[in-house]
């Protein structure tokens, strides 16, 4: 009997050793809202996700069967294995993305510490995880106490150049001990920076996020509890006036000036402090303004007169008695955290050449197209006023008005440094200066929203990495503020339109779910307002006139969000229906597609009011009704017209929309939408047919590359059709255009997605191999560093740096590396397929890739050799991948038999198959 205990008793110990130790897995990459170790989130239910890291990278089929997380109120409580906020206990599930938290209540202001461990293929706990946080700002609008204040100067519209100083505001205040926490949380309409002591809070630039701010304020989170100490102390805020002077921003109750309310609590001593702003603030104007009036190609720059200069305005020693009391104001605006990635200056630019010029200025080139800040040592005699013209081209001093300027102080010398406002371009015109200055003298950096990289990519073909290396600077270039902008030297608009041309782009490429979140929360703020073109300072105009931003149907949509303002048609607000999808099948997110159903139903609702026997009619104004948009030569033919071919193009989009929204729907258990949806799909598809469908060399409309793939994607032709519309498709790219692209930022983005999702990656190769007109070899052999506006060079008021055609930024990792999400799967990345493109090795030999997956990081690595395909393969843990490959295929001298109709269905680990072709 002692003796059957002793066993039972060695297996119970053997079994929770082996519980307890030797998991193949371990959690890693820890994220909250997508964002890592998050501060200051106002949601109440936040998301947690994390990755596995295989503990044996030679081993296969890792998987997570179970886990746990632990949520406590301090890492001491979870460091004794304590979650007094949430313990999940053991789940059985494979879910690694999107865990709800389920917890206790979360309170406003406080900090959460949490970790996770999971259970492997055979049931062995792993490791906990590393410790990751998030804080939480203010959950209720009574959490506020504080006021909204400003300067008491306001914009004046009409003169040349804003009107007003970026104001400073301080307070003074005491603490009775050293702070053991003290969050603040700053709100401000146009750009922000704040400080404690005399120091800068953080690495934040150009903050907040750029938000609709007729509706919105976005508050940023401080943790200043560092920069405190027992006795006096002082807070500096400094504001840029920036997009608070923005016209579709005018509101009842907000100045046309920079605005800020901002407010925490300091635990010290033995009384909390609130320390909030209101009318005991002090304000002073500081030496910095805005140059031109923030409007389109009115961007302008930046001045500094540095005889304005109080050295020490943020600090304790500053003189303040002169300063006038802060102006208090009572704007209507929701209060929402910025759940998204700040802005960070980041790639540092540097001169490669700088050139004298008879007339006595100075040429910098800064060897590449950029948009962000620069900084310039100066000397000269006081009161010498410095300018800088920034230009995107070699022969001419300044493009689209942006330009800044330097007055130099009693010290003869100083700085000019970008602070509330950025530049882009090539190019720096000094004027002003009595010398040349060094190299050394001058610095640039690339400004965005600083989410991570998720992709790196090469392949044998010089020209493709050329094209994916620019098409990733210019969309970084593009980035800044939580938003795509079409171009950020002009306009600065997040054109829906051109979120097509990007969007996928950039989700193959980098980390972009708060990013893209947050967007469409900008898209909800402003619909049901039409779109505006025109002066929203003319109060005879503004909401008055046919696109003067009017409270039309309450589904319409503008052309930009959050940005009111721009042309555009069907394409640019259909953006609310395909952005969440794409997000979905990326992410496995599925409360993106739940936030935004309204909005998707109520557009698709105004879309039907414009509709006459299932077809879309032309509306609204002149800027309505676009399709699509800068094809090669379109300046000339004109593109802004009310042509059959847009009516065509507007109207497939609108069944492509129809079509997306009825998955969404069935995602989402909502059968009587997608349903209806799929209805009025299929008559529309009908109706299209019937007018605009060529019989005779099956094409439609005008027979354009356009038309034809905007068909196809939107699934109009008849399934007995299909082929030959494909063919015809084909035709058009390979004999009628040579090879090339004849489409734009609209057709081209459902060109160029229509390939992919059919794997012709030959078309694609065909259109992006091309170095002539039109073409990106075209763009590079014109010295073109970043991608244009327009398929051609020299067409006046155009932009070279653009979101037009950055489409075949996705290309690069779903197509030539082979990586695909799998359309079953509801999971993101936990199931994809591998597919090396059918190109032959006189194009591409070879290509490698790694893609940082919501699931975990695959790798592929192929090479093609007479006719042997070698294909190296990592698929992370706890997925599976589907590897599509010709002829036989072996895996260690082992022949594989097919386990899938479609090919070899592989578990976790990394694997080097021959396919013998």
């Amino acid at each position: 009997m002692r003796k059957l205990v002793l066993c039972w008793l060695l297996l119970i110990v053997a079994q929770i050793a082996l519980a307890a130790g030797g998991s193949s897995v371990v959690p890693q990459q820890l994220r909250c809202e997508y964002l890592v170790n998050p501060t200051g989130i106002d949601e109440k239910m936040p998301r947690l996700s994390w990755t596995l890291k295989a503990t044996d990278a030679a081993a296969y089929g890792q998987r997570q069967t179970a886990y746990q997380v632990l949520v406590a109120s301090s890492e001491a409580e979870l460091g004794a294995g304590r979650g007094n906020i949430w313990s999940s206990g053991w789940v059985n599930s494979a879910d690694m993305q999107h865990i709800e938290y389920k917890g206790k209540p979360l309170e406003s202001d406080n900090a959460y510490f949490w970790k996770v461990r999971v259970k492997d293929e055979k049931g062995r706990i792993s490791d906990w995880s590393p410790v990751a946080t998030w804080t939480t700002g203010l959950f209720q609008p009574s959490d506020w106490k504080a006021s909204w204040i400003g300067s008491g100067d306001v914009y004046k519209p009409g003169a040349g150049t804003a009107n007003i100083a970026d104001p400073w505001f301080r307070k003074t205040f005491e603490l009775q001990g050293k702070p053991q926490k003290a969050n603040f949380f700053v709100a401000s309409v146009g750009y922000h920076e704040l400080y404690v002591n005399g120091v800068k809070v953080g690495e934040d630039v150009l903050a907040p996020a750029v938000t609709d701010h007729a509706k919105r304020a976005r508050y940023v989170a401080y943790d200043i509890a560092p920069y405190l100490k027992p006795g006096k102390n002082v807070i500096g805020l400094w504001l840029g006036t920036s997009w608070s002077i923005f016209g579709p921003y005018i509101a009842p109750g907000r100045p046309n000036a920079p605005i800020v309310k901002a407010q925490g609590t300091v635990y010290a001593g033995t009384a909390p402090v609130l320390i909030q702003t209101d009318n005991t603030w002090k304000t002073h104007p500081s030496p910095n303004m805005l140059l031109e009036t923030w409007d389109f190609a009115r961007m302008g720059g930046e001045l500094w007169d540095a005889n304005k200069e109080i050295p020490d305005w943020n600090a304790l020693t500053c003189n303040d008695s002169d300063w006038k009391q802060a102006t208090v104001y009572h704007p209507d605006l929701v209060l929402s955290a910025q759940m998204v990635e700040p802005n960070r200056a980041l790639t540092p630019v540097k001169p490669v050449a700088i050139e004298a010029r008879p007339d006595g200025s100075y040429r910098v080139d800064m060897g590449v197209n950029f948009a962000g800040w620069t900084a310039v040592k100066l000397r000269g005699k006081p009161g010498d006023k410095i300018t800088f013209q920034y230009s995107e081209r070699e022969k001419m001093d300044m493009t689209f008005n942006l330009h800044s300027a330097y007055i130099i102080g009693k010290e003869g010398h100083g700085t000019f440094h970008n602070r509330f406002n950025y530049s882009s371009g090539r190019w720096i015109t000094i004027r002003g200066l009595s010398y040349k200055p060094s190299l050394d003298d001058i610095q640039g950096w690339l400004v965005r929203t600083n989410y991570e990289p998720a992709a790196t990519f090469s392949c044998s073909d010089s020209l493709q990495n050329w094209m994916y290396d620019r098409i990733r600077w210019t969309y970084e270039n593009l980035s800044l503020g939580g938003y795509v902008v079409d171009c950020p030297q002009r306009e600065r608009l997040g054109y829906g339109g051109d979120a097509h041309s990007t969007c996928e782009t950039g989700m193959f490429n980098y980390h972009l779910g708060a990013f893209y979140t947050k967007w469409m929360e900008d898209w909800r703020d402003v619909q049901g307002t039409e779109s505006i073109v025109g002066n929203m300072y003319d109060t005879s105009f503004a909401h008055k006139a046919v696109m003067s931003g009017r409270y039309l149907h309450k589904g319409i949509l503008p052309h930009t969000a959050p940005t009111y303002s721009g042309g555009g048609g069907p394409a640019w607000g259909g953006i609310v229906v395909s952005l969440p999808w794409y997000v979905y099948q990326q992410e496995g997110d599925k409360r993106i597609l739940e936030k935004n159903f309204e909005m998707i139903s109520l557009w698709l609702e105004f879309l039907d009011t414009q509709t006459k026997d299932n077809l879309l009619q032309r509306f609204g104004g002149n800027w309505d009704f676009l399709g699509d948009w800068l094809w090669p030569n379109a300046t000339a033919e004109g593109m802004n017209n009310n042509s059959p071919q847009t009516l065509c193009l507007n109207n497939c989009y609108r069944v492509y929309n129809l079509r997306t929204a009825a998955r969404i729907a069935r995602v989402l258990g909502r059968k009587a939408n997608a349903e209806e949806w799929e209805k009025k799909a299929k008559l529309a598809s009908d109706a299209i047919n019937t007018r605009f469908y060529n019989a005779g060399d099956h094409s439609y409309s005008d027979s354009s590359m356009g038309n034809l793939a905007a068909a196809l994607l939107a699934e109009v032709p008849p399934a007995d059709l299909r082929p030959l519309v494909m063919k015809r498709l084909e035709n058009e790219i390979l004999v009628k255009r040579n090879g090339h692209i004849h489409v734009g930022i609209t057709a081209g983005a459902l060109l160029f997605k229509l390939l992919r999702e059919e794997g012709r990656d030959d078309l694609i190769y065909s259109m992006t191999s091309q170095t002539t007109y039109p073409s990106w070899g075209y763009m590079k052999a014109n010295g073109a560093t970043t991608i244009w506006e327009m398929w051609e060079k020299d067409l006046p008021g155009h932009s070279l740096l653009h979101s037009s055609y950055l489409y075949p930024g996705a290309w690069y990792i779903n197509g030539v590396a082979g990586i695909r999400q799998d359309p079953a799967s509801d999971k993101g990345y936990r199931k994809f397929i591998v597919r090396p493109p059918y190109l032959k090795a006189d194009q591409i030999a070879w290509a490698k890739a790694t893609f940082e997956s919501s699931a975990g990081t695959i790798k592929t690595d192929w090479r093609r050799e007479g006719q042997q395909l070698t294909l190296n393969v990592t698929v992370p843990p706890n997925c599976t991948a589907l590897v599509e490959l010709p002829g036989k295929v072996t895996f260690n001298g082992r022949v594989l038999k097919k386990n899938s109709s479609k090919g070899y269905v592989l578990e976790a680990g990394t694997y080097s198959l021959l396919s013998e072709l």
